[in-house]
C-alpha cells in the first residue's frame, strides 16, 4: 500500500476507535430532566420536572413515563433506583416542595416518605450505599449544610452535623451529583456559591466532615462546584463552573490524588460549565457534560477533549462503565457510544 494511504488508514482507524458520541433515543416526555441512574445496560431509571419519572428495561430502545400523583408541581431533580423494582425520587424546591417519595412496584405506586419540615430548607441530591443506607443533601439550614441519613431504607431520617457553611454557600440540584458516596462509608458532596468552592469528605457514613478548597470558579451565586465522582479512595474529579454562563470555561474541572485532601486545576478544562462527571472503568476516562457539551479526559481529570455539542444535565453509566446514557432539557435522552467499545 502506499504509504501515505498507509498512515491516512490508521488515523482514520485510530479516530474510529477513539470517537465518543451520545446516540440520541426517543423519549416519552418533554419535561425538563435531571436525574437519571442506570442499573444495568438494560435497565435505567430518569426523573425531571412536572412529578415526571421514567424507566427503561431494554436499555432505552422503549422509554416509559409516568407521573406521581399528588406531584405534578413537584421537580424531581434526583432518583436513585436500587434494583428494577425499587426507586427512591427526590424533589428540590423551597420548604415543602423538597420531597423524598419510594416505590418498591416499579413505580406503579409512590410512597411518601419525607417532606421538608424548614421553610429554608432545599434538598439537592440524594444517594445511597446499598438499598437501605444512604444520605439527602440539602442547603444550609441553621448554618449548616442539612445533611440527613437513613440506614432503613428512608423509613427514618435523621440529621447529620455538618462543618459550618460560608456566607453564600451552597449545593447545586443540577444532576444529582453534588453528593457521591462508594465502598460501606465513604462520602463526598460538594459546594458552590460566592467565595465558595468547596469539597467535604467523610470516612465514617457522613458522622465526620473534612473540607478542602478546591480551584473551581466561585464569583457568582451561580458559579461553583456542581459534581463530584472518584474512582477509588484517592482518585477523583469535581467540574462546575458558572451556570449562567455555560460556555465560558474558566476553572471547569479539577483533580485530586488523595482522597479529596487537595485539588489541583485541570490545565486544559472542559469546554464550558459542565453539571456532571462520571469515571468509566473499563475505558479508564471520564465523561463530564452540561448544557454547552460534553467533555473526555484520559488522564484523570488533568486534560480534556470536547467530543458533543449538545445540551444535557446529567448522565449515568454502567459499573464497569461500558455504557451510559445522558438526560436533559425537554425530555432529551441520548446513549453513549465510544469508539472503544467491545
Amino acid at each position: 500500500m502506499n504509504p501515505a494511504l498507509l498512515s491516512l488508514a490508521v488515523a482514520l482507524s485510530f479516530l474510529t476507535l477513539n470517537a465518543q458520541s451520545w446516540v440520541p433515543q426517543t423519549s416519552p416526555t418533554t419535561a425538563s430532566l435531571r436525574g437519571v441512574r442506570a442499573i444495568s445496560d438494560h435497565i435505567v431509571w430518569a426523573s425531571g420536572a412536572n412529578g415526571t419519572f421514567l424507566r427503561t428495561v431494554d436499555g432505552g430502545e422503549h422509554w416509559t413515563a409516568g407521573q406521581v400523583p399528588g406531584a405534578e408541581k413537584l421537580d424531581f431533580r434526583g432518583i436513585w433506583p436500587v434494583n428494577e423494582n425499587i426507586a427512591y425520587l427526590m424533589s428540590a424546591g423551597p420548604g415543602p416542595l423538597s420531597r423524598i417519595y419510594k416505590t418498591e412496584d416499579a413505580g406503579a405506586h409512590w410512597t411518601l416518605q419525607l417532606t421538608q419540615s424548614n421553610a429554608k430548607g432545599f434538598f439537592d441530591s440524594i444517594a445511597f450505599w446499598d438499598g437501605h443506607t444512604g444520605l439527602i443533601l440539602g442547603d444550609p439550614v441553621d448554618g449548616s449544610a442539612e445533611l440527613l441519613f437513613t440506614e432503613d431504607g428512608g423509613l427514618h431520617w435523621n440529621r447529620l452535623t455538618t462543618p459550618p457553611a460560608l456566607p453564600g454557600e451552597g449545593a447545586f440540584a443540577a444532576s444529582n451529583t453534588c453528593v457521591f458516596v462508594s465502598g460501606r462509608r465513604d462520602a463526598w458532596y460538594v459546594t458552590g456559591g460566592p467565595g465558595a468552592a468547596r469539597v467535604f469528605r467523610s470516612r465514617n457514613s457522613g458522622r465526620g466532615w473534612k473540607v478542602a478548597a478546591a480551584p473551581i470558579r466561585n464569583d457568582a451565586p451561580g458559579a461553583g462546584i456542581f459534581s463530584v465522582a472518584f474512582r477509588d479512595d484517592d482518585h477523583g474529579v469535581v467540574v462546575g463552573g458558572d451556570y449562567s454562563k455555560d460556555k465560558e470555561a474558566r476553572q471547569t474541572a479539577a483533580f485530586s490524588t488523595d482522597g479529596g485532601k487537595t485539588w489541583k486545576p485541570s490545565a486544559n478544562g472542559p469546554a464550558g460549565f459542565r453539571s456532571a462527571v462520571k469515571y468509566l472503568p473499563k475505558a479508564r476516562v471520564w465523561v463530564a457534560t452540561g448544557t454547552s457539551g460534553s467533555d473526555i479526559s484520559r488522564d484523570d481529570g488533568r486534560t480534556w477533549t470536547k467530543f458533543d455539542e449538545g445540551a444535557f444535565n446529567a448522565l449515568t453509566f454502567t459499573r464497569d462503565g461500558s455504557t451510559g446514557w445522558a438526560v436533559g432539557p425537554k425530555g432529551r435522552i441520548a446513549r453513549y457510544r465510544s469508539g472503544n467499545a467491545r
